[in-house]
């Protein structure tokens, strides 16, 4: 299992109209073969800064069965407008304790 991790800025005062579009964009990326779990948390103390954290099979998943898939541009052209500027966005395996 992969985690990616996305930092998303977003343009300060469209707070709202972004998580009503990732509540309409969720499904894109959720359907997408080889995702495994999707989930979106917003800051406390910097309110317009969001965490996308999905679970993916593979970073070949997330790379070849979404963002080259039409889903990738579907997603971004719901949320996209409301970017501060291009998410930071890192893949992370998790340590054997």
């Amino acid at each position: 299992m992969v985690l990616e991790v996305a930092l998303i800025d977003v343009t300060p005062g469209n707070e709202d109209d972004f998580a009503a579009a990732y509540a309409q964009a969720r499904s894109i990326l959720a359907g997408t073969e080889g995702c495994r779990s999707v989930r979106m948390t917003r800051g406390i103390e910097s309110p317009s800064r969001f965490v996308l954290l999905v679970e993916w099979d593979t970073v070949e998943a997330h790379d070849v069965n979404f963002r080259q898939s039409e889903r990738f541009g579907q997603w971004r052209g719901l949320i996209g407008p409301y970017f501060a500027g291009p998410p930071l966005v890192e893949h992370f395996v998790d340590v054997p304790a």
